[in-house]
């Protein structure tokens, strides 16, 4: 029986195009895309370390297995001077070591020392990373309360300066006791032409043969000396 042939895996990742052909408006429709990776419960590996997924983001320097040079409780401001301190005098050393006799073999613990001394500053500093993004966060919020009473103060001055415009224009129209003399005047005077002209428009009763037939009557009256 022939062996099955090996399946050749790339230790690299898909390009991103791939990935992006993977999710598009149809594949996402249909339910046909990738779902997301499950979430890490123990281990994972990171950088050739081992890391736990409970571990706290800052380890003790005992899970890590080095010494610890300095106590449980202490101030960190001073410890990091003492370190610094340390750090000169064992470089110091070093260099003597390499002067007077290279091939020491306490060259090597000096190397040792100055790399015991670099981890322990670089945890204390670690250790304020969390004190860091406080103060970070802090600085960001208040840099934003301030924008925003920047922004509701000019709001508020473009205000008063609408306000003032709206109160001169109402100061500028004319006074309403007098406009309504005006108006009640220009009401009377179109009342009367309306008056004269509705009577200059009324019609005559009398039809044109009644007024002749009229006038006929009392032509013969005044004639016969009626009157």
């Amino acid at each position: 029986m022939a062996a099955p042939e090996a399946i050749q895996v790339s230790s690299l990742p898909l390009p991103p195009v791939q990935y992006i052909n993977l999710y598009t408006d149809e594949n996402v429709r249909r339910g046909r895309a990738p779902r997301p990776p499950p979430p890490i419960h123990d281990s994972y590996s990171m950088f050739g370390n081992v890391f736990n997924a409970d571990d706290t983001i800052i380890r003790p320097l005992e899970a890590q297995g080095i010494k610890r040079l300095y106590p449980q409780h202490f101030d960190r401001r001073r410890e990091l001077k003492k370190l610094n301190h340390s750090l000169l005098v064992n470089f110091l050393d070093l260099i003597d070591l390499l002067v007077q006799c290279p091939d020491s073999p306490r060259r090597a613990e000096k190397v040792e020392d100055l790399s015991l001394l670099f981890i322990h500053i670089h945890h204390l500093l670690n250790e304020f990373r969390p004190h860091q993004a406080r103060e970070t966060l802090r600085v960001m919020m208040e840099l934003q309360r301030r924008q925003r009473i920047e922004t509701a103060l000019r709001f508020q001055k473009h205000l008063e300066k609408v306000q003032e415009i709206l109160q001169h224009a109402l100061q500028m129209l004319p006074d309403t006791s007098e406009l309504d003399s005006k108006l009640a005047i220009n009401t009377d005077a179109m009342e009367s032409v309306d008056n004269l002209g509705s009577e200059q428009q009324t019609p005559d009763p009398c039809s044109p043969s009644d007024r002749i037939m009229c006038k006929t009557i009392d032509d013969m009256i005044s004639t016969n000396g009626l009157y």
